[in-house]
């Protein structure tokens, strides 16, 4: 049994969506960001950044613990044989790259985005247009990729299920999918499975997944 310990943010959802489409059974624990739970000390064992999501899985070789998000997309990829291509491929390495491209650039600006737009509107005009200014380019970045193909690569991976949880803040971000036709395309057959709904609502109901305009 994997336990994951998490919340309903956009890398918790990763997690959870994942689990759902890979068919893995699980135990969802929330940490609530809100109190500080991510400060706890037994979480600190397990995530020594602080940060969800983590997971403990109880293996042959006994419980083995790991956090940051995409390290555990690939682990669990790995350990289903689902949602990744195999290793060395072509279509391996596309994966990784936009598994970076959303660790290291769309996840970091849009939760500045989010800071500021959201949580701090009127404290820094020039940290709102900066953001702003990085969130349209980001999806505009996505929308190019994704002309002419139903997913990040040419199957749903660990890519997408990395990707389409950011982008499901965009109202967050001020950003009207309609001007970004790709990724609303995309977007809503995500929203449309099962698993996605059913992982978005973990480790609580926050509503359902939020639908773009016609």
């Amino acid at each position: 049994m994997i336990k994951l310990y998490t919340a309903p943010t956009p890398n918790g959802r990763k997690i959870s969506i994942a689990l759902e489409e890979m068919g893995l059974a699980y135990e969802a624990i929330l940490v609530n960001i809100g109190k500080d739970e991510q400060f706890a000390p037994d979480f600190l064992k397990i995530s020594p950044n602080n940060k969800i999501p983590a997971i403990t899985d109880n293996t042959a070789d006994g419980d083995f613990s790991l956090f940051e998000s995409g390290a555990i997309l690939i682990y669990l990829a790995r350990k289903s044989g689902k949602l990744l291509p195999p290793e060395g491929t072509d279509d391996y390495w596309r994966v990784m790259e936009w598994l970076m491209w959303q660790m290291g650039g769309l996840g970091p600006m849009l939760g500045q985005a989010h800071h500021f737009l959201k949580y701090n509107q009127g404290k820094s005009d020039y940290a709102e247009t900066r953001y702003h200014t990085e969130a349209k380019r980001l999806y505009g970045v996505l929308d190019k990729h994704l002309e002419g193909r139903a997913f990040i690569v040419d199957k749903m991976t660990i890519a997408d299920i990395a990707i389409w949880p950011w982008a499901s803040r965009y109202e967050w971000h001020q950003i009207n999918l309609n001007d970004f036709p790709n990724v609303k395309r995309w977007y809503m057959a995500l929203a449309q499975r099962p698993a996605f709904q059913r992982g978005y609502s973990v480790p609580v109901d926050a509503g359902p997944v939020p639908l773009p305009n016609p």
